[in-house]
């Protein structure tokens, strides 16, 4: 598959999610095989306003590409002063997030509240291509709500505003990550596009990922919430739809090494105050399910150093 001027070396695709896809991360789904990652979304206002502190959630290492650096805005001007700061960093791609349903985004006109007004999200496509040479995505829902689905009308237009690819979530915004995703939104997208659309919403398993494929038609999958604690699903879905065959779940063993691994990495990068705060959330995802799972939690979310966390790990 291509993105523009980038090959994909597989059609599973990680997801940009705030407060998870940071460098560590994405560091470790690469290692799992995965084909693209992109950066937590970043704000465009904040790229030209706070650049030092905002330019964190941008930064990553070579071991990352391809990647992509997801931008959120809704002024085409601003979008476009952020792309030319964010150039110097050389990612492979741009996203547009027209996706985001979290009222302190959409209330700002920001994410997904774009759906509802397509001119201006054309009119951002337009001034992100016309700034940068790399190829530039979108990542958008079906629609508002069930009222106002409109995502092959915004897909066709941010095509021929000069898009590489579309990433379609089969959830509006009014349904935030609850129900289930309408994979029709997808197949309906692909019908009529020409750049490569790529799918999104509830790939639980390998089994899900093959059969939205089958369903829709898409070109590649985007997997989001079933990679928190659980970075195996990309590399057990490359692997099933690669041969057909499914590679065991992982272990509690191996839960525990990529968790300390994660650990690591994160308390490397962001310091042991934060990086411990950051990574609880992490390790009571990586023990979901397990056998007194909700006490390990309870010890997780209650650690303050490095060293207590590797204490719980020891189980």
């Amino acid at each position: 598959m291509e993105i523009g001027n980038i090959t994909l070396k597989n059609q599973v695709i990680l997801a940009p999610m705030a407060g998870v896809t940071d460098g560590p991360f994405r560091l470790l789904a690469k290692e799992m095989g995965c084909a693209l990652v992109y950066t937590e979304m970043v704000s465009a206002k904040g790229v030209i306003s706070a650049p030092e502190q905002t330019l964190q959630l941008a930064r990553f290492a070579k071991e990352e590409r391809p990647l992509g650096i997801q931008l959120f805005g809704s002024e085409p001007t601003v979008l476009a002063k952020a792309v030319a700061v964010c150039a110097a960093m050389e990612p492979d791609i741009f996203d547009i997030n027209m996706g985001c349903p979290v009222k302190k985004v959409t209330g700002k006109g920001e994410g997904c509240a774009l759906m509802r007004e397509p001119k201006k999200a054309v009119s951002i496509v337009e001034a992100v291509c016309k700034t940068t040479t790399v190829p530039v995505t979108v990542k958008m829902r079906k629609g508002w709500d069930d009222q106002s689905v409109n995502v092959v009308e915004v897909a066709q237009a941010v095509e021929a505003a000069g898009a590489a690819a579309v990433t379609v979530h089969g959830r509006t915004r009014e349904q935030g990550y609850s129900g289930k995703a309408d994979w029709s939104a997808i197949a309906r997208v692909k019908a009529v596009l020409k750049i490569p659309v790529i799918g999104n919403g509830d790939i639980w398993q390998p089994e899900d990922a093959k059969r939205m494929l089958v369903e829709t038609g898409c070109d590649a999958v985007m997997i989001g919430r079933g990679s928190l604690g659980n970075l195996w699903l990309l590399q057990r879905t490359i692997h099933y739809l690669a041969s057909g065959n499914l590679l065991p779940e992982p272990t509690i063993a191996e839960r525990i090494e990529l968790a300390k691994r994660q650990l690591d990495l994160v308390v490397n990068l962001k310091g042991e105050y934060s990086g411990v705060r950051e990574m609880r959330k992490h390790l009571a995802w990586y023990f979901k399910g397990i056998p007194r799972a909700a006490a390990v939690r309870h010890r997780i979310m209650q650690a303050k150093t490095k060293a207590e966390l590797l204490v719980i790990l020891q189980m």
